[in-house]
């Protein structure tokens, strides 16, 4: 079982940054992939960013490439993603995701993103 923990979600000016974090509470962090989601009411739970564990491959969504950019800390069993450049419809609740090498997975309880323009 992994325990997933979002902090830094909160409310900013569009054009400006945010940095959330996911901590995890597995061992042998660096044995699950990770990805960021983000979810509006009323629609589905979409992909935002992904990166394995090694943290040598990333991906992303279209619409945040190049202002997005995930990253991890195995030694502390932490997940990021850098926020810049936030526009309006990046407004969501941003969740942590872990994946394991066995098909399991695990969600964070979310953080809310407000950006206002």
């Amino acid at each position: 079982q992994v325990q997933l923990a979002e902090f830094g979600g909160k409310s900013v000016q569009a054009g400006g940054s945010l940095r959330l974090s996911c901590g995890a509470s597995a061992r042998a962090f660096s044995r699950y992939a990770m990805a960021w989601f983000r979810q509006v009411p009323g629609k589905e739970r979409e992909f935002v960013a992904g990166i394995s564990g090694s943290g040598g491959t990333t991906e992303y969504e279209d619409s945040v490439k190049g202002r997005f950019t995930i990253s991890r800390d195995n030694a502390k069993n932490m997940v990021f993603l850098q926020m810049n450049s936030l526009k309006a419809e990046d407004t969501a609740v941003y969740y942590c995701k872990a994946n394991s090498r066995g098909g399991n997975y695990y969600w964070g309880q979310g953080t809310q993103v407000t950006v206002s323009s």
